[in-house]
Protein backbone atom coordinates (compact mmCIF):
# COMPACT_ATOMS: atom_id res chain seq x y z
CA UNK A 1 0.00 0.00 0.00
CA UNK A 2 2.17 2.94 -1.34
CA UNK A 3 -0.40 6.02 -0.27
CA UNK A 4 2.52 8.47 -1.25
CA UNK A 5 2.42 7.38 -4.57
CA UNK A 6 -0.84 8.76 -5.23
CA UNK A 7 -1.05 11.96 -2.53
CA UNK A 8 1.50 15.15 -3.21
CA UNK A 9 0.71 15.42 0.40
CA UNK A 10 1.93 12.50 1.74
CA UNK A 11 5.17 12.68 -0.78
CA UNK A 12 5.89 16.24 1.44
CA UNK A 13 4.98 16.04 5.08
CA UNK A 14 5.56 19.81 5.28
CA UNK A 15 2.68 20.19 2.84
CA UNK A 16 0.50 17.78 4.66
CA UNK A 17 1.01 19.54 7.84
CA UNK A 18 0.47 23.05 6.15
CA UNK A 19 -2.70 22.22 4.49
CA UNK A 20 -4.24 20.93 7.57
CA UNK A 21 -3.01 23.37 10.43
CA UNK A 22 -6.40 24.76 10.62
CA UNK A 23 -7.52 21.17 11.71
CA UNK A 24 -9.81 21.07 14.68
CA UNK A 25 -9.78 17.04 14.77
CA UNK A 26 -7.56 17.47 18.23
CA UNK A 27 -9.58 19.53 20.18
CA UNK A 28 -12.81 17.51 18.77
CA UNK A 29 -11.30 14.74 20.34
CA UNK A 30 -10.72 15.93 23.60
CA UNK A 31 -14.29 17.25 24.18
CA UNK A 32 -14.94 13.17 23.33
CA UNK A 33 -12.87 11.97 25.58
CA UNK A 34 -14.36 14.08 28.12
CA UNK A 35 -17.79 13.28 27.33
CA UNK A 36 -17.76 9.78 26.54
CA UNK A 37 -14.68 8.74 28.34
CA UNK A 38 -14.34 6.30 31.77
CA UNK A 39 -10.94 8.04 33.06
CA UNK A 40 -11.64 11.33 33.17
CA UNK A 41 -8.69 11.58 30.83
CA UNK A 42 -7.22 11.04 27.44
CA UNK A 43 -4.62 8.88 29.79
CA UNK A 44 -2.29 6.36 28.16
CA UNK A 45 -3.10 7.05 23.76
CA UNK A 46 -2.63 5.25 20.84
CA UNK A 47 -3.03 6.81 17.60
CA UNK A 48 -2.92 4.78 14.57
CA UNK A 49 -2.20 6.00 11.18
CA UNK A 50 -0.84 9.30 13.25
CA UNK A 51 0.61 11.46 9.99
CA UNK A 52 3.04 14.17 10.85
CA UNK A 53 1.65 13.46 14.54
CA UNK A 54 0.45 17.04 14.95
CA UNK A 55 -2.82 15.35 16.49
CA UNK A 56 -1.09 13.49 19.29
CA UNK A 57 1.19 16.00 20.21
CA UNK A 58 -1.65 18.08 21.19
CA UNK A 59 -2.23 15.52 23.82
CA UNK A 60 0.18 17.35 26.18
CA UNK A 61 -1.43 16.07 29.39
CA UNK A 62 -0.72 12.82 28.54
CA UNK A 63 2.80 11.49 28.84
CA UNK A 64 2.09 8.38 27.19
CA UNK A 65 1.66 8.97 23.46
CA UNK A 66 2.53 6.11 21.26
CA UNK A 67 2.13 6.98 17.43
CA UNK A 68 1.95 4.22 14.63
CA UNK A 69 1.70 5.17 10.74
CA UNK A 70 2.81 2.90 7.18
CA UNK A 71 4.62 5.85 6.01
CA UNK A 72 8.04 6.13 6.88
CA UNK A 73 8.65 9.56 5.35
CA UNK A 74 5.37 11.33 7.49
CA UNK A 75 7.36 9.18 10.73
CA UNK A 76 10.34 10.45 10.05
CA UNK A 77 8.59 14.08 9.76
CA UNK A 78 6.69 13.48 13.13
CA UNK A 79 9.68 12.48 14.79
CA UNK A 80 11.75 15.80 13.91
CA UNK A 81 9.00 18.09 14.85
CA UNK A 82 7.63 16.21 18.09
CA UNK A 83 10.58 13.80 19.66
CA UNK A 84 8.95 13.98 22.71
CA UNK A 85 6.42 11.34 21.25
CA UNK A 86 6.85 7.64 20.74
CA UNK A 87 6.29 7.10 16.74
CA UNK A 88 6.62 4.00 15.44
CA UNK A 89 6.39 2.29 11.20
CA UNK A 90 3.74 0.06 11.80
CA UNK A 91 0.67 -1.05 9.73
CA UNK A 92 -2.89 -0.97 10.93
CA UNK A 93 -3.74 -4.63 10.02
CA UNK A 94 -1.32 -6.10 11.65
CA UNK A 95 0.66 -4.44 14.53
CA UNK A 96 0.80 -5.53 17.82
CA UNK A 97 2.92 -3.70 20.53
CA UNK A 98 2.08 -5.75 23.59
CA UNK A 99 0.13 -3.01 25.62
CA UNK A 100 -3.08 -1.68 26.16
CA UNK A 101 -4.25 2.02 26.07
CA UNK A 102 -7.02 4.25 27.46
CA UNK A 103 -7.84 5.97 24.52
CA UNK A 104 -7.14 4.62 20.62
CA UNK A 105 -7.47 7.20 17.68
CA UNK A 106 -7.82 5.94 14.20
CA UNK A 107 -8.31 10.03 12.94
CA UNK A 108 -7.92 11.17 9.11
CA UNK A 109 -9.50 8.75 6.96
CA UNK A 110 -6.94 6.11 7.90
CA UNK A 111 -9.42 3.46 7.82
CA UNK A 112 -10.71 3.95 4.54
CA UNK A 113 -7.74 3.05 2.94
CA UNK A 114 -8.30 -0.46 3.93
CA UNK A 115 -10.80 -1.55 1.31
CA UNK A 116 -11.39 -5.09 1.27
CA UNK A 117 -13.66 -6.71 3.92
CA UNK A 118 -11.09 -8.70 5.36
CA UNK A 119 -8.58 -5.92 6.35
CA UNK A 120 -11.48 -3.89 7.87
CA UNK A 121 -11.96 -6.84 10.14
CA UNK A 122 -8.12 -6.94 10.95
CA UNK A 123 -8.17 -3.06 12.03
CA UNK A 124 -10.59 -3.51 14.35
CA UNK A 125 -8.94 -6.70 15.77
CA UNK A 126 -5.75 -4.34 16.33
CA UNK A 127 -8.16 -1.99 18.51
CA UNK A 128 -9.18 -4.84 20.41
CA UNK A 129 -5.41 -6.03 20.49
CA UNK A 130 -4.39 -2.44 22.43
CA UNK A 131 -7.95 -2.28 24.44
CA UNK A 132 -8.69 -2.60 28.03
CA UNK A 133 -12.52 -2.75 28.89
CA UNK A 134 -13.58 0.71 29.18
CA UNK A 135 -10.85 1.94 26.51
CA UNK A 136 -12.66 4.50 24.27
CA UNK A 137 -12.24 3.89 20.14
CA UNK A 138 -12.10 7.42 18.05
CA UNK A 139 -12.87 6.82 14.72
CA UNK A 140 -12.96 9.47 11.84
CA UNK A 141 -13.50 8.23 8.54
CA UNK A 142 -15.94 8.33 5.23
CA UNK A 143 -19.40 7.40 6.07
CA UNK A 144 -20.75 8.93 2.93
CA UNK A 145 -19.76 9.43 -0.67
CA UNK A 146 -18.71 12.60 -1.69
CA UNK A 147 -21.73 13.79 -4.41
CA UNK A 148 -20.06 16.56 -6.76
CA UNK A 149 -21.02 16.81 -10.20
CA UNK A 150 -18.46 19.50 -10.96
CA UNK A 151 -14.96 19.89 -10.62
CA UNK A 152 -13.43 22.28 -7.87
CA UNK A 153 -10.97 24.44 -8.28
CA UNK A 154 -8.82 26.15 -5.50
CA UNK A 155 -5.20 28.10 -5.16
CA UNK A 156 -2.67 26.66 -2.76
CA UNK A 157 0.03 28.94 -1.52
CA UNK A 158 1.79 27.55 1.43
CA UNK A 159 4.90 25.32 2.14
CA UNK A 160 6.63 26.42 -1.02
CA UNK A 161 3.54 25.07 -3.28
CA UNK A 162 2.22 27.69 -5.91
CA UNK A 163 -0.53 25.83 -7.89
CA UNK A 164 -3.85 25.80 -9.17
CA UNK A 165 -5.58 22.86 -7.86
CA UNK A 166 -8.82 21.23 -9.44
CA UNK A 167 -10.25 17.92 -7.86
CA UNK A 168 -13.46 16.02 -8.70
CA UNK A 169 -15.03 12.77 -7.36
CA UNK A 170 -16.56 9.47 -8.32
CA UNK A 171 -18.28 7.10 -6.56
CA UNK A 172 -18.16 3.22 -7.41
CA UNK A 173 -21.04 1.86 -5.13
CA UNK A 174 -20.50 -1.61 -5.71
CA UNK A 175 -17.22 -1.60 -4.35
CA UNK A 176 -18.20 1.45 -2.11
CA UNK A 177 -14.68 3.16 -3.22
CA UNK A 178 -14.86 6.79 -3.55
CA UNK A 179 -12.27 8.15 -5.55
CA UNK A 180 -10.91 12.09 -5.39
CA UNK A 181 -9.18 13.10 -8.33
CA UNK A 182 -7.03 16.33 -7.97
CA UNK A 183 -4.73 17.71 -10.54
CA UNK A 184 -2.11 20.42 -9.09
CA UNK A 185 -0.40 22.87 -11.78
CA UNK A 186 2.46 24.78 -10.52
CA UNK A 187 3.41 27.99 -11.52
CA UNK A 188 6.83 26.80 -12.45
CA UNK A 189 5.01 24.73 -14.87
CA UNK A 190 4.94 21.30 -12.99
CA UNK A 191 1.84 18.92 -12.96
CA UNK A 192 1.15 16.79 -9.62
CA UNK A 193 -1.51 14.53 -9.73
CA UNK A 194 -3.64 12.69 -6.92
CA UNK A 195 -5.67 9.59 -7.26
CA UNK A 196 -7.08 9.17 -3.59
CA UNK A 197 -9.35 6.35 -2.82
CA UNK A 198 -11.60 5.43 -0.22
CA UNK A 199 -13.43 2.51 1.45
CA UNK A 200 -17.07 4.22 2.47
CA UNK A 201 -18.10 2.83 5.69
CA UNK A 202 -21.89 3.23 6.07
CA UNK A 203 -22.89 3.61 9.48
CA UNK A 204 -24.74 0.69 10.36
CA UNK A 205 -21.41 -1.00 8.57
CA UNK A 206 -19.63 0.80 11.09
CA UNK A 207 -21.58 -0.37 14.19
CA UNK A 208 -21.21 -4.32 12.70
CA UNK A 209 -17.59 -4.13 13.00
CA UNK A 210 -16.97 -2.35 16.27
CA UNK A 211 -19.47 -4.90 17.66
CA UNK A 212 -17.99 -7.78 16.50
CA UNK A 213 -14.70 -6.91 17.82
CA UNK A 214 -16.18 -6.20 21.33
CA UNK A 215 -16.61 -2.60 20.97
CA UNK A 216 -20.08 -0.81 22.24
CA UNK A 217 -20.99 2.38 19.84
CA UNK A 218 -21.31 5.14 21.70
CA UNK A 219 -22.33 7.95 18.79
CA UNK A 220 -21.43 8.52 15.26
CA UNK A 221 -22.11 12.26 13.92
CA UNK A 222 -20.79 14.14 11.25
CA UNK A 223 -21.25 17.13 12.36
CA UNK A 224 -19.02 17.66 15.71
CA UNK A 225 -21.54 20.49 16.89
CA UNK A 226 -24.53 18.30 17.12
CA UNK A 227 -23.86 14.80 18.06
CA UNK A 228 -27.76 14.09 17.45
CA UNK A 229 -28.22 15.59 14.28
CA UNK A 230 -28.42 13.87 10.93
CA UNK A 231 -25.66 12.53 9.10
CA UNK A 232 -25.40 14.88 6.13
CA UNK A 233 -22.18 15.24 6.18
CA UNK A 234 -19.23 12.60 4.11
CA UNK A 235 -16.89 12.10 7.54
CA UNK A 236 -18.21 10.52 10.40
CA UNK A 237 -17.30 10.72 14.16
CA UNK A 238 -17.54 7.37 15.29
CA UNK A 239 -16.98 6.52 18.76
CA UNK A 240 -17.09 3.25 20.76
CA UNK A 241 -15.81 1.39 24.12
CA UNK A 242 -14.63 -1.66 25.03
CA UNK A 243 -16.77 -4.01 26.43
CA UNK A 244 -15.66 -7.51 25.06
CA UNK A 245 -18.11 -9.44 27.63
CA UNK A 246 -21.03 -7.59 26.56
CA UNK A 247 -23.62 -9.79 24.61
Amino acid sequence: MNLAEHNIAYRRPDLYDALTRDSTTAATCQRLIDQYGTTGSAGRILDLGCGTARDLAAFAGSHDRVGVDLQPALIAYARDQHPELDLRVGDLRTIRLGRAFDTILCLGNTLAYLHPNDEIRAAFATFAAHADPGTLLIIVTQTAPTLIAAPTRSRVETAGIHAEVSTEHSWDARTQIATVHRTWRLDNGATETDRIQRRVLFPRELELYATLAGFLPAALFTDPRNHAGPLNGSTGHFIARYNPTAP
